[in-house]
């Protein structure tokens, strides 16, 4: 009877003719409009010729150089500190951790666990946690979120310096585009006030889709930013569709997307390999899970992952620490349930958005969801700019605690890899 039934699912090829022709229509009105964004910045191969040039280190040090000079010799400590090998290896760091046992044993490198921290607002936090690093023998994450005002990073040159020291300690990292959804999309809402209004309709209304996939472009090409944060399905199609032309675009499925359980996942991921690319890969190369979310939806999700081929393609990014105010019920921490998984579900991020919870709770200024989106000159002009360091000292701190506990259960990490080798 089940195989009856499951025959019933099969979907015919005429079914993926009628899409094809709606996407192949020169009268369609969506793809058109899709199409003329992607024009204003030339062929495919002219957009990715323009990001590879963008992402160059010389070209991003000239950014700077243009508009906050006094970063380079930031950037320039960073790479001698790297050249000079003053990090930690992951061979010194097990030892540190298990002492000489930890020389004979097999770590489960093949589930290693991306360590990652979010947000990383500001560029002279780096050299804070570096410094850190250096001094204690710990870990900087192999994986960063960033959720701070393009333009204004652009213009006060922390863009183009966060992106050349991510190139510099081997560390990927995301952008969070302007158009987000708190940007005035929706006329009818505020702030948190209203923040009910956007269940299910944060995002970009109407002509927003397509001014989100504009500036994505404008950041690919001029600043060599690759990857982007998304959560909004329009989006989420435009992003597949940008990956079909040849562009090499990449995003990460936001936590605000709210993928709670494994159909929601195969929704998405059934798109993605609809619009891959013959050699299997796909843009959505991280993919945010609810906070809601529980590892038996994790395992199930990882068995269709790896049937479409997605398994090296598709990281499952779960948060093990979230802030202390404005986003979940606290004491949160996913830490130990992390530690049952990692050992049989590959290609998985630890997210820390806050410190440990018995920390948080003693902080002066907890870590707050909300402080992602003030102005700098607002949090200096506080007086929260030493709060908000602490919050993301913390955030790594979290992190680094993650690692030791994988490291204690014999498995593996992936941190900055350019530093810890």
């Amino acid at each position: 009877m089940t195989n009856n039934l499951r025959q019933l699912l099969e979907i015919r090829h005429s079914r993926l003719d009628a899409i094809n022709d709606v996407l192949l229509d020169p009268d369609s009105k969506i793809i058109n409009a899709f199409l003329d964004v992607v024009a204003k910045y030339g062929t495919p191969e002219e957009i990715n010729r323009k990001a590879a040039e963008a992402r160059k280190l010389e070209n991003l040090y000239a950014k700077v150089i243009e508009r906050a000079p006094e970063y380079v010799k930031d950037l320039d400590w960073l790479k001698e500190q790297r050249e000079a090998k003053k990090f930690i290896t992951v061979a010194d760091y097990r030892r540190k951790v298990l002492g000489e046992t930890a020389t004979g044993m097999k770590f489960a490198d093949e589930f290693a666990v991306t360590l990652e921290v979010s947000a990383l607002q500001y560029f002279p936090w780096i050299r804070e946690m570096t410094e850190y690093a250096i001094a204690n023998q710990t870990l900087v994450p192999g994986r960063f979120i960033k959720v701070r005002k393009m333009k204004e990073q652009e213009a006060d040159g922390d863009l183009p310096a966060i992106a050349a020291a991510m190139q510099i300690v081997g560390a990927s990292y995301v952008e969070t585009l302007d158009t987000k959804g708190t940007d005035g999309s929706n006329p009818h809402l505020n702030g948190p006030e209203t923040i009910t209004g956007y269940f299910g309709g944060i995002g970009q209304p109407n002509e927003h889709a397509l001014q989100w996939l504009d500036e994505s472009l404008y950041y690919y090409t001029n600043y060599g930013v690759k990857s982007v944060l998304n959560f909004n399905a329009g989006t989420i199609l435009l992003a597949f569709l940008l990956y079909k032309l040849g562009i090499d675009n990449e995003f990460k499925i936001s936590v605000f997307f709210g993928s709670d359980n494994p159909y929601h996942a195969f929704w998405i991921m059934l798109a993605a390999k609809l619009f891959s690319r013959d050699d299997g890969t796909s843009p959505l190369i991280g993919f945010n899970w609810s906070n809601s979310v529980n590892n038996e939806t994790m395992e199930l999700t990882a068995q269709f992952r790896r049937g479409l081929g997605f398994e090296n393609v598709i990281r499952f990014e779960h948060h093990i620490t979230e802030t202390w105010k404005s986003i979940v019920r606290q004491p949160y921490n996913r830490r130990a349930e992390l530690v049952q998984i990692a050992d049989h579900v590959a290609n998985i991020a630890a997210k820390h958005e806050g410190g440990d919870p018995e920390v948080e709770q003693s902080l002066p200024h907890p870590s707050d969801i909300l402080d992602y989106f003030r102005e700098k000159k607002e949090v200096v002009g506080s007086g929260d700019w030493d709060n908000l360091k602490k919050n993301f000292m913390e955030k790594v701190a979290a992190a680094n605690n993650t690692a030791r506990a994988l490291t204690e259960n014999g498995l593996s990490f992936i941190a900055a890899q350019n530093l810890h080798k």
